[in-house]
């Protein structure tokens, strides 16, 4: 269930990490300073990215005597000097190692890429834009050792959260999006598409993950959810100042349409259920509505023929007579029972079908663990 990059595609600039001069770490923790993985995927961001690792070696400076760090820097397939800034800054600097992809292969595959070249005994995930600053880190840190959580999630949605910088259209359809994947997931976290997190190392080095792209950050959330991973998050200040400074020429890494997209998708994995009862149910309810008109009309046609004694002859007579009248109320009636139907089924089979797949991730995920803890015993 690890998650290898391709070796056609990947290309890592391994440097052992050390404590000392030239002692490459085999410890994850030494004496009782445990290790910290930063992972900043970075595509096109040649312009920004030295004075991001400036900023991040300073504060991660900060924690040395509680943590011993790591940056791990991907490279997704940039078309501009991010590869050749990347290996000038790192050159003198054992905490940093580059990682490279070949070409661009989306945000998803970047982080499953960290993820697996991360070493810590937590891994924290940074924007390359620092549209969160590097002070989280501690922060989360701090909550996952007292907490002992599996991942804590910063959110700028959450109660004593910021924001700042960003533009309102954008704003308002995060703010959206997320309480759009909260109430399909049925959890209490205010953000789930956000990025910056700090995430237990075996736990996610372990998980398996598939998606490419935007829709990575909800992913995790929905198996950490299955594999009953305890999931908490701190308030955070996003802050696209730092954006706007870097000018028009530097494009978000988050689209708005594929954003849309990928959090319907998200909110379908969440529960498809509800994705076809929801439908199925209005579409019931327009059934019900022509269903009612069509009797109405039926018996007004029915008290027409009296003359007719058998009552097959007058019902089939009333039902032509009403067909005649008002054809758009069978038609729409029958149809969207028809549907309203299929629906109904379609998501009590995607009920089942996500019931399985929830025991088989956990089942499968629950043996790998065992097997692996196994071997390394």
């Amino acid at each position: 269930m690890l998650v290898t990059p391709s070796s056609d595609t990947v290309v890592l600039n391994v440097k052992p990490v050390s404590s000392a001069a030239n002692e490459p770490i085999l410890d994850q923790t030494a004496g009782d300073r445990p290790l910290v993985s930063v992972i900043i995927p970075a595509f096109n961001e040649g312009a920004m990215l030295p004075s991001t690792l400036s900023r991040v070696c300073g504060y991660m400076g900060t924690l040395e005597a509680r943590y011993r760090w790591e940056i791990v820097v991907v490279n997704d397939g940039s078309s501009d000097r991010t590869a050749e800034v990347a290996e000038a800054f790192a050159k003198n600097r054992q905490e940093i190692r580059i990682v490279h992809h070949h070409r661009n292969r989306g945000l998803g595959q970047a982080l499953r890429t960290g993820f697996q070249s991360s070493l810590g005994r937590y891994v924290v995930v940074l924007d390359c834009d620092l549209s969160y600053a590097p002070e989280h880190v501690g922060r989360l840190l701090d909550q996952i050792q007292r907490s002992q959580a599996t991942i804590v999630v910063a959110s700028p949605y959450a109660d004593g959260g910021l924001v700042s910088h960003v533009p309102w259209l954008r704003r308002v359809m995060s703010r959206w999006a997320n309480r759009f994947l909260a109430s399909f997931a049925r959890c209490n976290l205010s953000t789930l598409t956000g990025m910056v997190r700090v995430y237990d190392g075996p736990f996610i080095r372990a998980v398996s993950l598939r998606a490419r792209g935007q829709e990575i950050s909800p992913e995790i959330i929905y198996k950490g959810m299955l594999l009953r991973a305890q999931i908490e998050e701190i308030p955070g200040h996003l802050d696209w100042r730092l954006q706007h400074e870097a000018g028009s020429g530097r494009r978000s890494s988050m689209k708005m349409l594929p954003h849309v997209l990928s959090t319907i998708l998200s909110g379908f994995i969440f529960s498809p259920f509800m994705f076809f009862l929801v439908p199925g149910l209005l579409l019931s309810a327009l059934a019900i509505y022509c269903d009612v008109w069509m009797v109405l009309h039926f018996f007004d046609a029915y008290q027409k023929f009296a003359g007719e004694s058998w009552f097959m002859t007058r019902s089939s007579l009333a039902v032509a007579q009403a067909y005649q009248a008002f054809p758009h109320t069978f038609i729409i009636g029958g149809l969207s029972s028809m549907l309203s139907i299929q629906l109904i089924g379609l998501g009590l089979l995607s009920m089942q079908g996500k019931r399985y797949f929830e025991e088989m991730f956990h089942l499968v995920s629950s043996m790998y663990r065992h097997t692996r803890d196994v071997e390394e015993g």
